[in-house]
C-alpha cells in the first residue's frame, strides 16, 4: 500500500512515497476505506513545513475521502460501497468544544489520509454529501466544517444578514457560498482585482481590494450604510483584526478561525467593548456538525470551489501551489 511519510523536522523536500503494510480488515465497530481524495489546508501546511512539529515518520493530512470496503461486527450506519469523510476530530462527537490541541486530528498527532486505506472506527467518518465526488467530499472535513461552524452553528447565520469574507482561501470561499445559499449578503476582500471578478461571480454582492484600500473596515461600513456585518469570517489574525472589528455591526459576531498574519498580537479590545461584539475564536467542527452541514448541503446544491488537483506523489508540488498563495478555493489530491 502506498502511502507519505514526512521525516522530522518537516519540510516540502521530507515527504516520501513509501510502501507500507496494508491495514487489514476491520474490526468489530471499524470500517475499512480506500481512500480516494485529500484536500490542503493551512494546518496541512504547518505540519509538513515543520512549523508544527509533529512525529517523524507521520503520515500527514486531516481531510480523507473514500469509498468503504468492509465494515467490521455491530456497524449499522455503512455498508460497503458507501462514499465517505473523514472528521477532523475525531473523538469530538457532539455537544460543547471539547479540545483544546491536535492530538487526536489526523496528519497531525496522530496519522493522516496520505496513503490508499485505513480501517478506523466508523464514528471518524460520516456520509459524504450524495453526488460529490470524492475530491469535493475532501474539502468539507477542515475548511467547509470551519465555515459552516463560522456562520450557521456559532454565528447563527439568518437570511438577510451581511457576511464579510476575507480572501479566497478555501474556508473564505466556502463561507461565501453558504451564505448566498441562506440568502445573505457577502461582502468579500481579496488583493487581486482578477481574484475579486472570480468572487463576484460566486456570487459576492460586493468586493474590495484591501491592498489599494488600506482602511476596507470603513469600506464594509459604508457599503452597509453604516450598518457594518453581521458576521465576519477573521482568517487573517492580528493584522486584520482591527479592521474586523470596525466592518462588523454592534452586537456582530466575529469568527475568529485563522493566524495568517501571526499567532498574537495587539487586539484593539476598546473598540470591540465599545461595539458590544461577540469575538469566539473556533476550530473546525464536531461529527454533528459534520452530519448537518452535509445534509445542508444535499438540500441547497452548493459544491465546493476547486483549484487544481494532484496526485499523491506529486504532494509536495502541491503545497507549493498553496505556497505560493496563486489558488483560488481548494486544492486536492487524487490517491
Amino acid at each position: 500500500m502506498k502511502a507519505i511519510r514526512l521525516a522530522t523536522p518537516g519540510g516540502l523536500d521530507r515527504l516520501s512515497l513509501v510502501d507500507m503494510e496494508d491495514p487489514g480488515d476491520p474490526r468489530p465497530g471499524e470500517i475499512r476505506v480506500r481512500l480516494k481524495a485529500s484536500s490542503l489546508n493551512f494546518h496541512d501546511y504547518g505540519v509538513v513545513s515543520g512549523k508544527m512539529p509533529t512525529e517523524d515518520g507521520r503520515i500527514p493530512m486531516s481531510d480523507g475521502a473514500g469509498e468503504i470496503e468492509a465494515v467490521g461486527e455491530g456497524v449499522t450506519e455503512f455498508e460497503p460501497g458507501d462514499h465517505v469523510v473523514s472528521g477532523f476530530f475525531p473523538k469530538w462527537q457532539d455537544g460543547e468544544a471539547a479540545v483544546a490541541d491536535f492530538k487526536t486530528t489526523p496528519g497531525d498527532g496522530v496519522d493522516g489520509y496520505a496513503r490508499e486505506a485505513v480501517v478506523r472506527p466508523a464514528t471518524w467518518f460520516t456520509h459524504a454529501p450524495k453526488g460529490y465526488s470524492h475530491a469535493e467530499a475532501a474539502t468539507l472535513t477542515t475548511a467547509g466544517l470551519t465555515a459552516w461552524r463560522a456562520l450557521v452553528v456559532d454565528g447563527g447565520l439568518n437570511p438577510g444578514d451581511t457576511v464579510l469574507t476575507l480572501g479566497t482561501g478555501g474556508v473564505s470561499i466556502f463561507a461565501l457560498q453558504i451564505a448566498k445559499a441562506m440568502g445573505a449578503r457577502v461582502i468579500s476582500t481579496s488583493s487581486s482585482d482578477e481574484k475579486l471578478e472570480r468572487l463576484k461571480s460566486l456570487g459576492a454582492d460586493g468586493v474590495i481590494n484591501y491592498k489599494t484600500t488600506e482602511e476596507w473596515g470603513k469600506k464594509v461600513l459604508d457599503l452597509t450604510d453604516g450598518r457594518g456585518a453581521d458576521v465576519v469570517v477573521e482568517v487573517g489574525g492580528p493584522k486584520t483584526l482591527g479592521q474586523s472589528i470596525t466592518a462588523c455591526r454592534i452586537a456582530g459576531h466575529i469568527a475568529l478561525i485563522g493566524v495568517l498574519t501571526g499567532r498574537s498580537g495587539e487586539v484593539p479590545t476598546a473598540a470591540l467593548m465599545a461595539k458590544q461584539q461577540t469575538l469566539k475564536g473556533l476550530i473546525v467542527g464536531n461529527r454533528r456538525h459534520q452530519r448537518d452541514f452535509v445534509r445542508a448541503l444535499e438540500a441547497t446544491g452548493v459544491r465546493p470551489e476547486i483549484d487544481s488537483t494532484f496526485g499523491l506523489a506529486e504532494i509536495a508540488d502541491a503545497f507549493r501551489h498553496e505556497e505560493s498563495g496563486a489558488h483560488f478555493g481548494k486544492i486536492c489530491l487524487e490517491i
